[in-house]
């Protein structure tokens, strides 16, 4: 995507709703979109929502309405995807924003999504005995075949912990002048 075509393209702010958009991720979300990148996750997903009359990517709740080059100003680089063989994640964070809904998915996706083809990241979650004070708080709730054994914890690593705050920032479901969202009547 040129970069001089989007240059001087500000976030919109809509001053009946006092919501500017899109803003700068910050924090863990800046450092998930870097384990995002590692781990190829574009190449499996888009974050691009197709207008009506190419694609069914509305009707499928993946945006309610199209993408355009304002939702990407601070994205660097931007992660269009090359090919849709998982959903699209534009409004992952609005379709599934759970934290533990996450965890559960990175960790085995069968878990969550009976059939994935989308392969387990057990190697972003840390296996550990149970200490004296019991059940970790951030251990993922993890329940028949996909629970650990008697005794036994899943915590998110730091990289799962970022991936996720990456992953609960993408939302994109602000009317814009140039693609507004449709009233439902």
């Amino acid at each position: 995507m040129p970069t001089k075509q989007l240059g001087a393209l500000q976030p919109n702010y809509d001053t009946n709703t006092m919501v500017v958009f899109p803003q700068a991720p910050s924090g863990e979300a800046l450092q998930g979109r870097e384990v995002y990148r590692a781990l190829g996750c574009n190449y499996c997903h888009t974050q691009q929502v197709r207008r009506e009359g190419f694609g069914s990517d509305i009707e499928r709740g993946w945006g309610k309405r199209q993408s355009v080059a304002r939702d990407y100003i601070y994205q660097k680089p931007v992660f269009l995807g090359s090919s849709r063989t998982g959903p699209d994640l534009t409004n992952i964070g609005e379709r599934q924003p759970s934290h533990d809904w996450h965890f559960s998915h990175l960790y085995n996706p069968q878990t969550t999504s009976k059939g994935s083809i989308m392969p387990p990241y057990a190697f972003l979650f840390d296996r550990r005995r149970i200490g004296p004070a019991g059940v970790s708080t951030n251990a993922i709730k993890l329940g028949g075949e996909f629970a650990p054994e008697a005794g036994w914890e899943v915590v998110p690593n730091p990289a799962a912990r970022q991936l996720v705050e990456y992953l609960l920032s993408l939302k994109s479901s602000v009317s814009l002048p140039e693609a507004p969202i449709k009233k439902v009547e």
